[in-house]
């Protein structure tokens, strides 16, 4: 029973569901889609053409400029979102 449940343990561990920030600053396509609920392809394109017309974003609630993003998107991954000057990824 012990190490069924050390067994357990380590494939919760494993398949746990962590998410890890994203900055949309710096973010592909497909790590945008993959990591930001509500943000499939075409809304992830259209953050990275925001910013590369305006610049890098500043603020989370920036966000809320871009087309197709409201307040809920943006308040659901409010807490997965970082945001550097960085380099972009594309």
């Amino acid at each position: 029973m012990r190490s069924f449940l050390k067994a357990l343990l380590l494939a919760l561990c494993f398949f746990s569901p962590f998410t890890y920030a994203v900055d949309i600053n710096t973010a592909s396509v497909d790590q945008l889609a993959s990591s930001l609920e509500g943000i499939g392809p075409a809304k992830a394109a259209a953050i990275i053409e925001y910013r590369e017309e305006f610049g890098p974003f500043v603020s989370v609630d920036q966000l809320l400029e871009v087309s197709g993003i409201g307040p809920a998107t943006v308040e659901k991954n409010r807490d997965k979102i970082t945001l550097s000057a960085g380099e972009s990824a594309e």
